[in-house]
This record gives structure tokens, sequence and C-alpha cells, in this order.
């Protein structure tokens, strides 16, 4: 069982930057692609991006291309998604989701795939 915990959401003004951060407890994330979704109020969550365990494959929404970066440390059992450039746009709640994967290089950009979830960040920009 994997418990994720995700911190670093806020409120910024558009243009700012934010860092989100997902620790992972129970198991170790080095064999789980995880990746990073969103909801804002009155719609679907949507995918943002993902990343292997390996951390080499990345894909990302086309809405947050060239603006976010996720990545990872195995290490200290975290994912991080770097967001640059934010928009009143972004404004929603951020989850961090994992699942187990035993190839180095799979992303899951479907929410359905993962089995674990955290219970989210608000991540809030003003124009």
């Amino acid at each position: 069982q994997v418990r994720l915990v995700e911190s670093g959401g806020g409120l910024v003004k558009a243009g700012d930057s934010l860092r989100l951060s997902c620790s992972a407890s129970g198991r170790t994330l080095s064999r789980y692609v995880a990746g990073w979704f969103r909801q804002a109020p009155g719609k679907e969550r949507e995918f943002v991006a993902t990343i292997s365990w390996s951390g080499g494959n990345t894909a990302y929404a086309d809405s947050v291309k060239g603006r976010f970066t996720i990545s990872r440390d195995n290490a200290e059992n975290e994912v991080y998604l770097q967001m640059n450039s934010l928009k009143p746009e972004d404004t929603a709640v951020y989850y961090c989701a994992a699942d187990p994967s035993p190839n180095t290089f799979r992303v899951l950009t479907t929410k359905d795939m993962y089995d674990y979830w955290g219970q989210g960040t608000q991540v809030t920009v003003s124009s």
C-alpha cells in the first residue's frame, strides 16, 4: 500500500511559479509510474503530467506543455511538479497518483489506470 501526500499549493498571481511535491510512504516509489492530475470546480479530473519510474520518460497535457515540468527523486520517495508562468485557468485541486509498473519507460495519462491517489492540494491563480 502506497500513501501519497501532496504539498506546495497556494494562492499566486498570474505569471508566478509554484512547485508541488508528492511524498510517498508505505512503499518505495521507485517501481511506480507517477502522475499529476487536476480538477477544477464543476469539471472532470484531467491529466497534467506523468513520469516513468526511471524518470526517463515523461508526457504532458498540451495545456501545460512548456510551462510545467514533472520530475522525481526515487531516493527521497518524492515526485515534483514545477509550474511556471501560471495562468488563472490553472486554478484547480492538484492530485498526485501512482501505479506499480514493471516497465522502465511506462507512462500513464489516464486517471483510471492509477491505483493510488493523494488527497490533493489547492492551487489558485489570480489574474
